[in-house]
């Protein structure tokens, strides 16, 4: 092949090859930018569940949650709070904190529940954690890359943060009229009348345990959700046998109601 012709053939490429470098570098960008994220998140993660000095083992996690505010207080899922703490066996709310590898227990009360968002907002004792960001002001999109970080599995891979990441697949209701009014169960009826609100279908997979992880920015880490499993399920897959395995998020939007809320009631 000619000089002139080995020009004329990379001067065609040139264009693809520099298509396919910049597809490379974006990659790498977001693969450095969710890293860096991941190791600022994971300090703000903890482990929601009930401490009982003589069980075996005393610490038993419910889910996932994660600090905001001050540093003082924690958001999860409603619905993973016990329904009965037993004085005799000196149980107590908790929060679980990996220090050094060594587990670390806090207890912590029930500041404030939102029943129809499935949303807790616990404050613990001790010394402050470092609070994620909340935000942003607009409305996630379908499509958009998120990230969640928390406990798969009920903790028993250690009390070690895990990171999925994918991306909006859809926002939908939380509740989908059915065909018949013979298929309406309660659950469904109850949340049809209780104005439905947007959650966030997600298509990576969330675990048990990972209810209340957060739901965030992979470039900035600002949350954008609060991931819930059983709660939007029972809503939307009510029709069927088995669950589907679909991951949903509800909307950042209600934490920051909650926390309007509770700021309104102590001034």
């Amino acid at each position: 092949m000619s000089i002139r012709a080995i020009i004329t053939t990379y001067a065609r490429r040139r264009p693809v090859l520099l298509l396919g470098l910049g597809l490379l570098m974006a990659t790498a960008t977001a693969s450095a930018d969710l890293a860096d994220t991941v190791a600022k998140i994971k300090p703000s993660i903890v482990a929601v569940g009930v401490f009982e000095p003589a069980g075996r083992p005393p610490a038993r996690f419910h889910a996932t949650g994660f600090v905001v505010g001050q540093g003082l207080h924690v958001v999860t899922n409603a619905h993973a709070l016990p329904d009965y703490l037993n004085p005799q066996n000196r149980e107590t709310l908790s929060i679980f904190i990996n220090r050094n590898s060594k587990l670390e227990s806090r207890p912590a009360q029930r500041v404030a529940l939102d029943p129809i968002h499935d949303l807790a907002l616990l404050s613990f004792e001790g010394p402050p954690l470092p609070a994620l960001t909340l935000g942003p002001s607009r409305r996630p999109r379908e499509g958009q890359e998120i990230a969640f970080t928390g406990f798969p599995l009920g903790v028993v891979l250690g009390l070690f943060p895990v990171t999925h990441s994918g991306i909006i697949a859809a926002i939908s209701p939380i509740a989908i009229p059915v065909p018949a009014a013979g298929q309406l169960d309660a659950i469904t009826l109850k949340r049809l009348q209780s104005a439905p609100y947007d959650v966030l279908q997600l298509n990576a997979t969330a675990y048990p345990g990972n209810s209340g992880s957060p739901l965030y920015e992979p470039q900035t880490g600002r949350v954008i959700g609060v991931i819930n499993k059983v709660f939007v399920q029972e809503s939307k897959e009510t029709l069927l046998e088995k669950p589907s395995g679909i991951t949903y998020a509800i909307p950042v939007e209600h934490v920051q109601a909650l926390l309007r809320q509770v700021n309104s009631a102590v001034q």
